[in-house]
């Protein structure tokens, strides 16, 4: 069994790690992305499945295409955002799984049941945003994580041809403390759990 994490380790993940709404003007290198991934790509999903996408938006070009999808609580912070990554799966995920999957025939899991599919990819896709959360945060960076957008044209922006799909956003980088918000409260154990 591994020992609990140090305390500084899990207010770095989650105790005193905030969402962030403001962002200094530090840019983020492109190998803390792929620091970051490399551990969020070691999340489980379902049979290895690892349907998410991501699009890691880094220039004022793609800043300008997103821009139109964004609603209005969301656009500063987003724009103003080292870098926005779009959260997103492949629906036609399985086409990976001889690879990611090779000792069984799951693709076929998937090909004979399109709800099947649908939904697995949409959960451990989620599942997957959650990974990169955590990891950013355990790189180092601060995560600012939205549904405040236009999926349809966020899509047809950067998927069109594609067979992937948009979830949500999160904006990604060295947060201002001056945009966090005071901590909202949480339920309670006996509130959202119980044992059975």
């Amino acid at each position: 069994m591994a020992d609990s994490l140090s305390a500084e380790a899990l207010d770095q993940l989650f105790l005193t790690a905030r969402t962030q709404n403001k962002w200094l003007d530090t840019p983020v290198p492109d190998s803390k992305i792929h620091e970051l991934y490399d551990l969020l790509k070691f999340g489980p999903t379902s049979a290895n499945a690892s349907p998410a996408r991501f699009v890691f938006i880094r220039t004022p070009e793609g800043k300008e295409k997103l821009k139109p999808a964004l609603s209005s609580g969301n656009l500063a912070k987003t724009m103003s955002a080292p870098v926005t990554a779009i959260v997103a799966h492949d629906a036609a995920f399985y086409e990976k799984l001889p690879q990611l999957f090779p000792h069984a025939d799951a693709k076929s899991w998937f090909t004979s049941s399109e709800k099947l599919a649908e939904v697995t990819a949409f959960r451990n896709g989620t599942l997957q945003g959650a990974y990169l959360i955590l990891a950013a945060r355990a790189v180092g960076l601060d995560t600012g994580a939205m549904s405040g957008f236009d999926n349809a044209k966020v899509d047809e922006a950067f998927f069109a041809g594609t067979t992937w799909k948009s979830n949500f956003l999160v904006n990604l980088g060295y947060g201002d403390p001056s945009g966090v918000f005071e901590r909202l409260p949480r339920l309670s154990f006996d509130e959202a759990a119980r044992f059975e």
